[in-house]
């Protein structure tokens, strides 16, 4: 990953450990992620780790004291569909409030794969923007980085409103945000970051969404925002 950055320009990524999708103690994917980042002083200096937490395991809440205290995590990443809980569950609601009260964002990817290669691992239903519109209701107040935007954008109006004032940042790696000028005039030009959703995608086509932009759509100023300033205001860098 480091060598990707290195040839396309990007000088920090934040990054989680895929491995949390799959274990039933996240904790421990937590744990390898602090150890590689520990192996090497440039992964330490380039990279922006973020825990994932499971909230209906029965030790999130010290798992995210450690992540955040010893390990020194800058954000947390949930998977609801592969730990089988929903954006509306209490556990949930109680994770974002704590990660909020902490001031710190909260990643939601809204694809991992494209499903329409057929695994037994697929899950039943990929989300489109309106799925994470109930956490947001919930707890308007945090900050939320959605990641591959690949699906539907079309929201109601109430929703529009609500993500026009809410601290939302979508990455430009999703399909979906083939539009993306259409999409900054309508919910704001500081809710879009330049975003690679790698290893599973590419950092060239996040970043053709943003270079390809007509001078109508996105003057120079602007563009300097979606490669790095909007990300690092969100990130508090």
């Amino acid at each position: 990953m480091l060598g990707r950055m290195d040839r396309f320009g990007v000088q920090l990524s934040v990054i989680s450990n895929l491995n949390g999708i799959f274990y039933k103690n996240a904790q421990s994917a937590n744990k390898e992620l602090y150890d590689e980042l520990r192996s090497k002083k440039a992964f330490r200096d380039r990279f922006l780790p973020f825990a994932v937490i499971n909230p209906i395991y029965a030790g999130w809440k010290d798992d995210l004291e450690t992540c955040i205290k010893t390990y020194g995590m800058r954000g947390v990443r949930l998977y609801p569909h592969y730990h089988d809980f929903s954006l509306d569950d209490p556990a949930c609601i109680e994770l974002v409030k704590t990660v909020r009260d902490l001031g710190l964002p909260l990643a939601l990817s809204l694809r991992m794969v494209d499903n329409r290669q057929r695994s037994w691992m697929d899950i039943d239903k990929e989300w489109a923007l309106k799925d994470v519109m109930p956490i947001i209701r919930a707890v308007p107040d945090a900050n939320y980085l959605l990641v591959n935007v690949a699906n539907s954008v079309s929201l109601r109006e109430e929703d529009t409103a609500l993500l026009q004032t809410a601290n939302v940042l979508m990455d430009t790696s999703g399909r979906a945000l083939t539009n993306l000028a259409g999409l900054m005039s309508i919910v704001g030009k500081n809710k879009f970051a330049f975003g690679t959703h790698a290893p599973v995608l590419d950092y060239l086509t996040g970043l053709l969404r943003i270079e390809s932009m007509r001078d109508h759509e996105a003057d120079p100023k602007t563009k300097e925002l979606l490669r790095s300033g909007n990300a690092m205001k969100f990130l508090k860098l």
